[in-house]
Formats: C-alpha cells, sequence, structure tokens
C-alpha cells in the first residue's frame, strides 16, 4: 500500500491482508529446525536487533511505551503477550521493546523467514514461524511451551492479517488463547493507537500494555480460552479509543 493513497476498502475484516510485502514463502514442515544456536540469537538479537528495533520505532514512529512497569510483576516468569497487527515494519520490532531485558519470541507468518537475505536471520531474532502440517505443529507447540518455561515472552497477533495506521481493533478467533490456557501462563496486551504527528505528517505510535491476565481454571478449555480472548479484546478495544488520528480510512464495500 502507498501511504499517499489514504482511503482502502475492505470486505473481510478476518482475511483481507493489506501488507505490500510480495514474498514466496518457503514450507515449515518436520524438518525445520526450531532450536537455533545459543551463541548466535544472543548476538542477533541482544547486541544488533533490540538496539536497531528501538531507535527504528523511535525515529520513524516516534513510539512510545506506558505501562511497561505491569510486566515487573512476573518478574521473571514466562507470559503470553497480545497485539494489534498495524505495520509490516514495526509490529516485529516494538514486542522486544516491551519486555526488557527478558526476551520475546514472535509467532509469524513463513513469510517472515523466507525474505531473500534476512530471512534466515529472524530466527535467531526470535521468529517463530506457523507450521505447515502436523508433525511440524507438534514442534511448534513444543517450541513456544518451551520458550514460556524459560521465562521469555511469547507474541502473538490474533488479527494475523496486516492493516496499516488501522485504529480500531478487528474481531479475532479464540484459538491463540488456548496456548496459555494449556501453559496455565498469564497474558498481557499491547495496543499501539496513532496520535497526530507534527505538521499533519505520519502519526506517532503510542503503545499501551495491560495485564496480567490469567486463565480461569474453573472453565472447561474451550469456555476459559474464550474467556481470556474475550477480556484481552473489550481491554484493546477500549485503549484503540485513545487513538486521536485516522491517517488511513477504512470503508467496508457495499
Amino acid at each position: 500500500m502507498n501511504e499517499k493513497r489514504r482511503i482502502i476498502f475492505y470486505q473481510d475484516e478476518l482475511n483481507d491482508e493489506f501488507s505490500r510485502a510480495k514474498i514466496r514463502p518457503r514450507t515449515i514442515d518436520a524438518s525445520y529446525r526450531y532450536d537455533r544456536s545459543r551463541f548466535l540469537s544472543f548476538i542477533i538479537y541482544r547486541l544488533i536487533g533490540k538496539p536497531l528495533a528501538f531507535l527504528y520505532v523511535k525515529c520513524k514512529y516516534g513510539q512510545k511505551l506506558i505501562g511497561a512497569e505491569k510486566w515487573k510483576q512476573l518478574g521473571k516468569q514466562g507470559a503470553y503477550l497480545y497485539g494489534n497487527h498495524t505495520q509490516a515494519d514495526a509490529d516485529p520490532l516494538i514486542p522486544n521493546l516491551i519486555r526488557y531485558p527478558g526476551k520475546v519470541f514472535t509467532v509469524c507468518h513463513p513469510n517472515n523467514v523466507s525474505i531473500p537475505l534476512v530471512g534466515g536471520l529472524m530466527p535467531y531474532a526470535g521468529a517463530i514461524p506457523l507450521p505447515d502440517d502436523m508433525t511440524a505443529w507438534r514442534n511448534f507447540i513444543g517450541c513456544i511451551g518451551k520458550r514460556i518455561k524459560e521465562g521469555s515472552a511469547v507474541c502473538i497477533y490474533p488479527e494475523a492479517h496486516i492493516w496499516p495506521y488501522y485504529t480500531g481493533i478487528r474481531p479475532f478467533p479464540d484459538t491463540s488463547f488456548s496456548y496459555p490456557c494449556r501453559d496455565n501462563a498469564p497474558v498481557f496486551c499491547f495496543t499501539n493507537t496513532y496520535v497526530s504527528g507534527k505538521h499533519g505528517g505520519r502519526p506517532r505510535i503510542i503503545t499501551y500494555l495491560d495485564g496480567p491476565f490469567y486463565p480461569d481454571a474453573s472453565l472447561p478449555p474451550k469456555p476459559r480460552a474464550k474467556a481470556l480472548r474475550d477480556k484481552v479484546y473489550q481491554t484493546m478495544t477500549e485503549r484503540a479509543r485513545l487513538s486521536n488520528t485516522q491517517y488511513v480510512q477504512y470503508i467496508k464495500k457495499g
């Protein structure tokens, strides 16, 4: 999408995709290695990725985080992190600024690990691609469970599709909320809101962190995931109302 185009027409809030990236994704099957070298991960994530992420989102979007202190309640405990999906370039970076100094792994589309040249580095920077078959799915589930036990954060974008500068929260399913219910892990959510920039240019991103929320162990598995999803959705919807500008207008067809 050209940023000068300020109106986008959509048809399906659940499935329409407006990312500009045109990448042929690799297949994530049983041969895909989710575990990578800790040494290389330290170099790429800690020494290179995290400082560059901070500089990029601060310089381009003037990003500010509100509520970072809420994560300190957990200490070194692992947790799941859910956010709204509104920037192809910033969304892989902002979760890494929310939890400091702990590490954040981000569940992503296979496109992210298929980008020419840099795609091979993304797993070392915390990318966990979604699997394409059942064998890989077992490896994926084992990977995110391991990260939680290690005390890391696992970030998920439940809206799945990128809508640049969108200021609402699109409906999303409760599927991914079965993970924290299975692991009995706490959940945080972050909401990227958009406020007017200088001289009417690109808006700033103000990120709000909320939580922790916990699965209700008194409920059966499916209602438990739904209740957790509804709490996160309600919280993000309330935060989204703090946006005060509409850089891109979304209009439903028909």
